[in-house]
């Protein structure tokens, strides 16, 4: 099992900024790709960020690409998520999730949720116009 802990959330006004952390414990989680999602009320879950293990390779949603930027530090077990210049429409649950082992990473299998196995209990992005 991999346990992921998300951090970070909180309320911030339009043309913010947050930085989201999400600690990783149990299985190695270094060699795995891992990805940023999340669900505003009434939504389905959607692709936010996605990152290789290495972090040599790196997918956005189009809707935070040039805003966000998403990054990991193997060495802490940590993956990262910095937000900027944030609008009302990014207010959602954010959740952080590592993909099975062996997982090929391509933009098929890094934006689908279907590929990740592991999932954090999410933190509250609200912000406010």
């Amino acid at each position: 099992q991999v346990q992921l802990v998300e951090a970070g959330g909180g309320l911030v006004q339009a043309g913010g900024s947050l930085r989201l952390s999400c600690a990783a414990s149990g299985r190695t989680f270094s060699n795995r790709h891992m990805g940023w999602f999340r669900q505003a009320p009434g939504k389905e879950r959607e692709f936010v960020a996605a990152i290789t293990w290495s972090g040599s390779r790196t997918w956005y949603a189009d809707a935070v690409k040039g805003r966000f930027t998403i990054s990991r530090d193997n060495a802490k077990n940590t993956g990262y998520l910095q937000m900027n210049s944030l609008n009302p429409k990014d207010t959602a649950v954010y959740y952080c999730a590592a993909v099975r082992a062996a997982t090929i990473a391509t933009m098929e299998t890094m934006t689908s949720s279907s590929s990740y196995d592991y999932w954090g209990q999410g933190t509250q992005v609200t912000v406010s116009s």
